[in-house]
């Protein structure tokens, strides 16, 4: 039976249709369920009496990946490439912000009647400071303000494990550290996340609502929301004891058939996994020289295999952009897009909805990516929102804890393997751990995955040129994953090396950034392990021994076997040292000063041959 209408937060109506199941019972029994016993739906409410006629135009737009980066980011995270007709590109400086994702959305709704808004996933997780220090609560208010419809989770969703996922879906103040402004309580999210594929073990019940139908003026469209299969592999494992997470084309695919059932033809998936276009521009042509020719990558063979009845698949994980045509199981054309990260585009997608048959007509959908300029006016409203929660962080992010002489930068550029403010990192972690008494590392791995921005030489604030505040430091390392070291034989060694090419990475390589003194040669003329040149790999000079034991200094993520490295879980003698960003902040302090700020390192610890 469908629960009372009600109203949520910004007094848009709420209404409840057979969507959704109860939350996780054992697992999040202690927090209210966003469902009743038919589910909710969180309605978009209804039009100006416009399109009644029998093609209405319905404007999807679309993002993912935000990473709670409210304040424009920085650097090469700010920038995106553009491609000219006449095949050169050139790049977009000053991109992203939520002020002027928000100002981009209001113009583009301008006029369309039939608007609606989704993503897909990773809006929170692994986020700059004025949200991750308040467990993003503010990202989750900036979403409301930009009347997002609908989101599927990501894996950052599940950073900090299903109890707060379900908090920020519910509300309610954070269990050990409370409300974190007297006379206000966190009222969560007023739009739905969407988890289909994340399932109680025992019950085999969805974690959240598996779906959601928005509907205007007898226009419905159904969204199904899924994270990718592998999610348990890269987050922490603890967050999500009892849970597993489903293979994503069987899921749309059933969820698919409940919706046709119900009178929902028009389908959207929301899918937080993606693929790789062969060129880094927002708006390249990945349809040439035919559909779908300029894009590889898991969600190539993800959308071939969807069911027909899904209409577009709105995806993400990757970070890369692009709007491209991938034909369904049937042979028609059908659109697959991403656009790229951190607020920085937003895609405009139009699907005409034929009111006779309920379905998206699929020859007239037409996408595009478009880039978030910061030449338009900035969102009061979002401005209001950042700057009160950067008062509250100011005592803590201010503080400055070291000194760069340039920009040390973490291309996002796919085939840039090393990276130089991995390499910092990585010695970082490797002094902080090489000392007998803290674990006698000898090297350090760190994933690649796990550095969320660069170090950039223009001041931020009133800190001046060149200085590192911890809030920026903490943006480039903001899980506050602790440091291990452990015993690895040499042998095990190459197999982690391996293992960034082959097996769950052979398809998008995960190349671990590596400390001062180990180097290797990757050739990637080659396929899978073979990508690794063996002979090459070597500590301080000398050919890394099989049969030797190594002391090795990685986070916990890695050495319980993240990112599809499953040899490190073989380590022995593990010591639990301090966190990533407590060791990242005493090296700057170490290693730099005002009079002599520290440079970038070097990118010559991996040989690539292409």
């Amino acid at each position: 039976m469908a629960a009372t209408p009600r109203k949520n937060k910004t007094g848009r109506r709420v209404l409840a249709v057979g969507a959704g199941l109860a939350t996780v019972g054992a697992l999040v029994a202690a927090i209210p369920s966003s469902a009743g016993a038919a589910g909710d739906r969180f309605d978009a409410g209804y039009g100006n009496g416009r399109g009644w006629g029998r093609m209405v135009d319905v404007q999807l737009l679309s993002f993912n990946d935000l990473h709670g980066n409210l304040e424009p980011p920085t650097g090469s995270s700010g920038r995106v490439t553009h491609r000219d007709e006449d095949g050169t590109t050139r790049t977009i400086e000053g991109v992203g912000g939520v002020e002027y994702l928000a100002t981009h959305l209001r113009q583009a709704r301008q006029g369309n009647p039939y608007s609606v808004t989704a993503a897909a996933g990773d809006m929170i997780g692994a986020s700059p400071l004025v949200s991750g220090l308040f467990h993003d609560e503010p990202t989750i208010e900036a979403l409301n303000r930009l009347e997002l419809d609908v989101s599927s989770v990501g894996n950052h969703e599940f950073d900090e494990g299903a109890r707060e996922l379900a908090r920020m879906q519910n509300g309610g103040c954070h269990p050990t550290e409370g409300c974190f402004e007297k006379g206000r309580t966190f009222k969560g999210a007023n739009f739905p996340y969407l988890a289909a594929n994340v399932t109680d073990e025992k019950s085999g019940r969805p974690l959240l609502d598996p779906y959601f139908v928005w509907e205007r003026n007898g226009v419905r469209i159904g969204f199904i929301g899924v994270t990718l299969e592998g999610t348990a592999n890269i987050v922490s494992a603890e967050g999500i004891k009892g849970l597993k997470f489903g293979d994503e084309v069987e899921t749309i695919n059933r969820y698919a058939k409940i919706l046709e059932r119900k009178g929902v033809k028009s389908i959207v998936a929301l899918l937080h996994e993606g693929g790789a276009p062969a060129s880094g521009a927002y708006n390249y042509d990945c349809d040439s020289p035919g559909p779908g020719d300029g894009i590889s990558g898991p969600i190539v063979d993800i959308a071939k295999n969807v069911s027909p009845q899904v209409d577009a698949l709105v995806t993400g994980h990757t970070h890369q952009a692009y709007a491209c045509t991938v034909a369904d199981p049937a042979g028609k054309p059908r659109t697959v897009t991403s656009a790229a990260s951190f607020g920085r585009l937003y895609t405009d997608t139009t699907l005409t909805y034929d009111r006779r048959t309920k379905d998206i007509v699929r020859t007239a959908v037409a996408s595009a990516n478009h880039v978030v300029t910061r030449d338009v006016a900035a969102a009061d409203d979002m401005s209001r929102l950042i700057k009160r929660w950067k008062d509250l962080a100011a005592p803590i992010a201010g503080r400055p804890v070291g000194h760069i002489a340039a920009d040390i930068d973490n291309p996002l550029d796919a085939g840039v393997y090393e990276k130089p403010l991995g390499n910092l990192i990585a010695d970082a972690q490797l002094e902080g751990m090489a000392p007998a008494d803290k674990g006698g590392a000898q090297l350090a791995l760190m994933n690649p995955g796990g550095v969320r921005a660069p170090l950039v030489h223009k001041a931020s604030g009133t800190e001046g040129d060149g200085v590192v505040t911890y809030g920026e430091a903490y943006t480039v390392q903001p899980f506050t994953n602790m440091m291990t070291a452990v015993d690895l034989t040499g042998a095990q060694l190459i197999t982690t090396l391996q293992q960034q090419v082959s097996g769950a990475n052979l398809a998008s390589p995960k190349i671990l950034q590596v400390s001062k003194g180990f180097t290797y040669t990757l050739d990637m003329t080659k396929t899978g392990a073979d990508r690794i040149v063996v002979g090459s790999v070597r500590l301080n000079g000398e050919a890394i021994d099989p049969a030797k034991t190594y002391r090795v200094a990685m986070n916990e993520f890695l050495s319980g076997g993240g990112d599809g490295f499953a040899v490190l879980k073989e380590h022995r003698n593990k010591l639990v040292g301090a966190s990533d960003l407590d060791l990242f902040t005493a090296y700057l302090a170490a290693h730099s000063s005002a009079a002599a700020p520290l440079a970038p390192p070097a990118t010559d610890r991996i040989t690539v041959v292409k």
